[in-house]
């Protein structure tokens, strides 16, 4: 009698355990967290040991800090260093700024609107692909449609891949005209500053100016704030536009970093300086953030705050 209670009370104890909220969960879960567990933490530690080795795509020799101390003699790396940080601070802010006067303009109450808003979405769903970038590189070429419009109102053509100093002006201008995530982002937080202010603002005498810097940006900081640490990392892991359409030229005057990443591992077969690179880059992109956040305090408007 009593081994028959035991085993019934095993089988219920099971039913609730498999119908339990949190055991489905966790099986729902099981395919994300198997390849973030195999596809991200593991790749990661694996290329944090590569960085103290000399791995060639065939053999791996423990070499230390070696890898991390050539670093600071680089002078390729340094410089690519330096183009991704000119090209982060000048692609990023440009592309916010442009996404947020969209965003402004299509959360006007117009009927064509929702239009609009998914025409302008389209430059990002497509723009970082290959195609895309060709098709970039072909309306910046010598014939290409900017010189053509250059030459019609009796200009010189340019020759935008062939100057160090114009070379990142394309990749620039590409990034900027893939607006339409922060765009959508920023128009549903246009959407959520009650209208209650901008009334209680026009009562006082406002302009539209005053309005935009004293109501829309304070109410819109934290958008702003998420939009500048996303894009800000993307900025950071640029690739496609200078794989595309320059491949590091001319003189690496568009060597991105990511690219200069993967031609240390994949056109030298230096896997483990790729790797000690790649780690050096995902510290400088953690203490970038972190200052964005630690700075966000004295701009970042929030109602719960004092």
């Amino acid at each position: 009698m009593n081994r028959k209670r035991v085993k019934k009370d095993k089988k219920i104890t099971f039913k609730s355990f498999i119908y339990n909220d949190n055991t489905v969960g966790y099986l729902f879960a099981l395919p994300f967290i198997i390849g973030f567990l195999g596809f991200t933490i593991y790749p990661m530690i694996n290329s944090l040991y590569y960085s103290f080795t000399d791995y060639n795509m065939r053999e791996a020799n423990w070499v230390g800090v070696a890898n991390y101390l050539r670093l600071t003699t680089d002078t390729r790396f340094l410089k690519s260093v330096r183009v991704t940080l000119s090209y982060v601070f000048l692609s990023v802010p440009l592309k916010l700024a442009f996404a947020l006067f969209v965003a402004y303009l299509l959360t006007k109450k117009t009927k064509a609107a929702s239009l609009y808003r998914s025409l302008y979405y389209i430059p990002s769903l497509i723009g970082g692909s290959i195609a895309v970038a060709l098709v970039w590189k072909e309306i910046f070429s010598r014939r290409g449609l900017i010189n053509t419009i250059i030459t019609t109102f009796g200009g010189s053509p340019v020759s935008w891949f062939g100057h160090q100093s114009l070379a990142m002006v394309p990749l620039i201008l590409m990034t900027v005209w893939q607006f339409g995530s922060s765009m959508i982002i920023f128009a549903a937080g246009l959407k959520e500053i009650p209208g209650t202010y901008y009334e209680a603002a026009r009562i006082d005498g406002a302009n539209k100016l005053s309005i935009f810097v004293k109501i829309t940006l304070p109410c819109l900081s934290p958008i702003i704030l998420y939009n500048l640490i996303m894009q800000t990392i993307a900025g950071f892991m640029s690739f496609t536009q200078a794989f595309v359409i320059t491949q590091g030229g001319p003189n690496d005057a568009t060597m991105f970093y990511a690219l200069s990443v993967y031609n240390q591992a994949f056109k030298y077969r230096e896997m483990g300086y790729a790797s000690a690179m790649s780690w050096v880059m995902l510290i400088f992109m953690s203490f970038i953030t972190l200052i964005i956040f630690k700075t966000s305090k004295r701009w970042v408007f929030s109602e719960a705050g004092e």
